[in-house]
């Protein structure tokens, strides 16, 4: 979301605790899709958790069911579209991006953040990190935001899509920033997120709406650092607070993901420009950095905007996922924000490649923890293997001839990276410009 939260607009129906049976639609062996829509007759129990914020009505709908790849099968190609800061707004870009979703059998990340769900009255409640209590770079909520944002993700989670974390006070300066923070920093900023979504009725006062369908304290398995930053001391805390992945990383190659510290790690990518020299971080803020500086860069009409900015994201994104489609099938990662940037133009390129890629054969749009599932379930020796491929390459002799045991082509480095990443705070490089500020 922007630097201060927009006024939300009104509220939103309540969440209806329904949905439908935990199976999906697709192919669940290989790693599968979300169905359809929750069927609305089928009523789950619900479990009152705490001041009932939060309930246990039983796990999760519409979660595929992965199985091992066999010797020399080859693997789906899975893409993840995430969202830092998610919340609701009066633009309505998280209800869009759900139903959106639901169009294109996609399922996605949301990582919300924890102050979206803490009202500005109750800011004391927050003690960030090396900050006064009540500080934050993204300010706080109000009740009517509060309520359609804890809809939001309610019903996201129904639909099968993953609820992470972005933390709380996005703060990313050199000074007391996130990339400053101890391991025990960031098990407080944890324990401070989870605790805002556990309580968020109480402290908004919104006591007669329904609580979220899952218990946060389980559910939560993953996040994203705010800009990208402070992962060394992230992971450590995040490992100990019962973690499986993290998101953090800017800069990585388009290979076959590896773990970290016993987290998988699941870094933004660099992706081909079409037309330019170089690659670029595959998130929307830093081609906004890129291309205009900042939100209010812009020049020309609307029209003329879309033509230069959205679409060379939209091709950028597009070249990345054809170069794992038809290379080494290594997971695509893509980040985005809840903005309007540059007169919407990166929400219709999102749009327009989760509509292009996620209707193709032997493509799967799922969360990172439904990735982290397909991946725990996977032979390591075969995991080894698919590691070994470089950047957009199939195995030598193709598919069938994919070996259990680990063997690197002659001459190839996989898994290194060609020279040192740009910093995600340095603006207007060719591979991975300005920190997200979500």
């Amino acid at each position: 979301m922007a630097a201060t939260w927009r006024i939300a607009l009104g509220g939103l129906t309540a969440l209806a605790l329904t949905t439908g049976a935990t199976g999906c639609a697709g192919d669940a062996a290989q790693g599968g899709r979300a169905g359809e829509a929750a069927d609305p007759n089928a009523r789950r129990p619900v479990r009152l958790i705490g001041d009932g914020s939060t309930a246990d009505t039983g796990p999760q709908p519409l979660q595929p069911r992965p199985r091992r790849l066999a010797p020399g099968e080859r693997p789906p190609q899975f893409v993840v579209f995430s969202w830092d800061g998610a919340g609701e707004d009066g633009q309505k870009l998280f209800s869009h991006f759900r139903e959106v979703g639901r169009k294109y059998h996609a399922t996605m990340t949301y990582f919300l953040s924890g102050v979206y769900l803490l009202p500005d009255t109750k800011r004391h409640l927050y003690h960030p990190p090396r900050h006064p209590a009540g500080s934050s770079d993204i300010g706080f909520n109000d009740v009517g935001g509060v309520r359609a944002t804890a809809a939001q993700a309610g019903a996201a989670w129904l639909e099968g899509n993953e609820i992470g974390t972005h933390f709380n006070g996005h703060f990313c300066g050199r000074d007391r920033g996130v990339g400053t923070w101890s391991a025990e920093e960031w098990k407080s900023e944890i324990r401070q997120a989870v605790s805002f979504v556990q309580h968020w009725k109480t402290n908004s006062g919104l006591k007669n709406e329904p609580p979220l369908p899952f218990d946060y304290a389980k559910e939560l398995v993953g996040g994203r650092a705010p800009c990208l930053l402070g992962q060394r001391n992230l992971v450590t805390a995040a490992k100990d607070m019962g973690f499986r992945y993290d998101a953090s990383s800017a800069g990585g190659r388009q290979v076959w993901p590896r773990r970290l510290k016993g987290l998988w790690d699941f870094p933004l990518q660099d992706v081909p420009v079409p037309g330019r020299h170089g690659e670029m971080l595959s998130m929307d803020y830093n081609f906004l950095a890129n291309q205009s500086g900042s939100p209010r860069g812009t020049r020309g009409s609307r029209s003329e905007v879309w033509g230069f900015r959205g679409r060379q994201m939209r091709d950028a994104l597009l070249a990345g996922f054809d170069r794992a489609y038809e290379g080494n099938r290594a997971p695509l990662f893509i980040g985005d924000h809840f903005e309007s940037w540059n007169g919407g133009a990166y929400m219709r390129a999102v749009e327009s490649v989760i509509r292009t890629v996620c209707t193709k054969p032997d493509v799967r749009c799922v969360s990172f923890k439904q990735l982290a599932d397909w991946l725990d379930a996977q032979d390591p020796q075969v995991l080894a293997a698919l590691r070994e491929l470089e950047v957009g390459r199939t195995p030598p002799g193709g598919w069938a001839t994919l070996r259990r045991a680990v063997g690197r082509p002659a001459g190839a480095r996989p898994g290194r990276r060609r020279g040192r990443p740009a910093r995600p705070d340095r603006r207007r490089s060719s591979r991975s410009p300005s920190s997200p500020r979500s």
